[in-house]
C-alpha cells in the first residue's frame, strides 16, 4: 500500500493493514458501490458502541475520506465521538479483526465493543 497514516476529513485514520483487509473483503463482494462506514450508536455495557460495515448508501452530509480506493464514511452525528480515532486490522493469536483506537473513549468494556 502506498497510503501512509494521515489526518483526514472524517478525523479518523485508516492504517495500511485496515485498508488492505477492507480492499480484500470488498473485492470478494464483487461490487464497486460499497464504502466502509463507521458509526457510533447508543448501546453496549459502557453506553456507546461502534458499528463498522460496508454500506451502499450515503447521506448528503456524510464525511468521506478515500484510502487507496477504499472510501471511509462517517455520519455527522458520529464524527464528534470519533475525531482522532485509528482503525487498524489485526490478525494474530490474541487479536483478529478490525480494531478502533479512540482517544475520545474515557472508558471501555472488557469485550472492547462499547465505550463511554
Amino acid at each position: 500500500m502506498t497510503e501512509t497514516l494521515r489526518e483526514s476529513t472524517t478525523g479518523i485514520t485508516l492504517t495500511p493493514a485496515a485498508v488492505a483487509k477492507a480492499s480484500a473483503l470488498l473485492s470478494g463482494e464483487g461490487r464497486d458501490d460499497l464504502a466502509l462506514r463507521l458509526e457510533v450508536q447508543p448501546g453496549g455495557c459502557s453506553g456507546l458502541r461502534y458499528r463498522l460495515w460496508f454500506d451502499d448508501s450515503r447521506a448528503a452530509d456524510d464525511l468521506v475520506d478515500s484510502y487507496d480506493g477504499i472510501d471511509l464514511v462517517v455520519d455527522r452525528m458520529s464524527a464528534p465521538y470519533l475525531g482522532g480515532a485509528t482503525i487498524d486490522y489485526a490478525d494474530s493469536i490474541d487479536k483478529q479483526g478490525f480494531t478502533i483506537d479512540n482517544p475520545n473513549a474515557t472508558s471501555t468494556c472488557a469485550c472492547g465493543d462499547s465505550f463511554h
